[in-house]
């Protein structure tokens, strides 16, 4: 499954069980979200054993998109079963910070910032 636009977009690997985000998400309000939100959560009913969320080239991601990934990591902890790697980069300012705050709502999340 892909979201693609102008700016961003977001794509589902399934022979890995991966995510990967690319470019800049400035979309307004939980609405403009809800595509990306239905494939976070279809990926999340499947119950792979492990999800990974490559956002390396996401370079810009605003409040709203840093809660939708916050609420995704909530789901995916409360499910119990299904590990999750979160992949970003050090040389993308808001990825520092924001990332490592994720590992407060599943302690069990694996991060990899290159």
């Amino acid at each position: 499954m892909e979201i693609k636009t102008e700016d961003y977009s977001v794509c589902y690997d399934s022979s890995s069980e991966t995510v990967s985000w690319q470019g800049s998400l400035r979309l307004s309000g939980m609405e403009e979200y809800e595509p990306i939100v239905k494939l976070l959560n279809e990926l999340a009913e499947r119950k792979p054993s492990k999800i990974t969320l490559d956002l390396k080239k996401l370079e810009f991601l605003n409040s709203s998109g840093i809660n939708v990934l916050s609420k995704y990591i909530i789901k995916v902890r409360q499910k119990g079963t299904i590990k999750m790697v979160v992949q970003g980069s050090r040389n993308i300012p808001w990825q520092g910070k924001s990332l490592k705050n994720l590992q407060r709502l599943m302690p069990s999340l694996q991060l990899e910032l290159d």
